[in-house]
This record gives structure tokens, sequence and C-alpha cells, in this order.
């Protein structure tokens, strides 16, 4: 049974949106993974405050990762959910568990800033396309990934 979607978006908007928002996905989940194992790993004498901030931004990026993925499949698209999916479409590099602690941080920070660059260009993608409810979405996701940036850089010693 075929039942067709009318939400004032043409099928090619819907693709479009739904293209960039699966590469955020992608991006979002490469970047869970990496901060949930450096808080795992993380080790040495800020290894406690270290811990509780990777915590912090692993929790909301797990959270998140429903909520774009919803929008994907509301769009009428398949979310991909495989990790060869999310490795062809991610250009987050694996983290390494032997990384001294400030490494990692510094490594997440630019982490975060490859995501806000996705996050952008899908905001632009669903902006051009109309596509409110996806442009609101990535609004959300570039506050938070900004505001987990400057937790690192903060936290690392820059502005």
């Amino acid at each position: 049974m075929s039942v067709t979607i009318d939400t004032g978006l043409s099928e090619t908007a819907r693709k479009d949106v739904a293209e960039q928002l699966s590469r955020v996905l992608a991006d979002s989940f490469a970047v869970y993974l990496k901060t949930h194992g450096y808080h795992w790993n993380v080790r040495g004498p800020e290894f406690f405050s270290f811990h509780k901030l990777l915590e912090q931004q692993y929790r909301d990026i797990w959270a998140a990762l429903d909520h774009i993925a919803e929008r994907i499949r509301a769009l009428g698209v398949p979310a991909p959910q495989s990790y060869s999916a999310f490795g062809n479409l991610t250009s987050i590099r694996d983290g390494d568990p032997e990384t001294a602690a400030t490494d990692m941080l510094t490594e997440l920070l630019r982490d975060h800033e490859t995501l806000i660059a996705t996050a952008r260009k899908a905001f632009e993608t669903a902006d051009e396309a109309g596509d409110e409810a996806s442009a609101d979405l990535m609004i959300q996701r570039l506050a938070a990934h900004e505001k987990f940036a400057w937790m690192l850089r903060s936290t690392l010693g820059g502005r």
C-alpha cells in the first residue's frame, strides 16, 4: 500500500533535506561514540572533571540521535541505521582510547566544529526548501554543539 506524503514539501525537497539530515545523524553518531569512549578511557589528574563533562555531552547527543532520525522518517525517507551507512556518510574519524586526556578534548572540539558545519549545511538546505521543522531542529543542534565546543575550548584554556 502506497500512501502519499502531502506536507507542503516536494518529494525532491524532502529527499534533499533528508540527505543532509542523514549526514548530521552520521556525524552525530560518530561524535557520540567517540565522546562516550573517551568518557570511559580518559585518565590523568583532570579525570573526574573531564569524565563528567564528556558524560553530559554524550547524553545530550544520544537523545538528539532519535530526534534527527525521526525527522528523516517524517520526511518519508529511511534513516541510516548501520555502521557501514554511518561510515559512508560521516567525516568524523574514530578515536583512540590511548589518546592523552587533553588531546581527547582537542579532538572532540574539532569534531564538534565539523558537526557544526554539517548542521549548518543541513539548516541551509531545509531553510531553502521551506522545511521549518527540520530547520528548527538544526538550530537546536547548532546551539548544543556550539555550546559543547565552547565548553571544550574553555576547559582547554581557550576562548
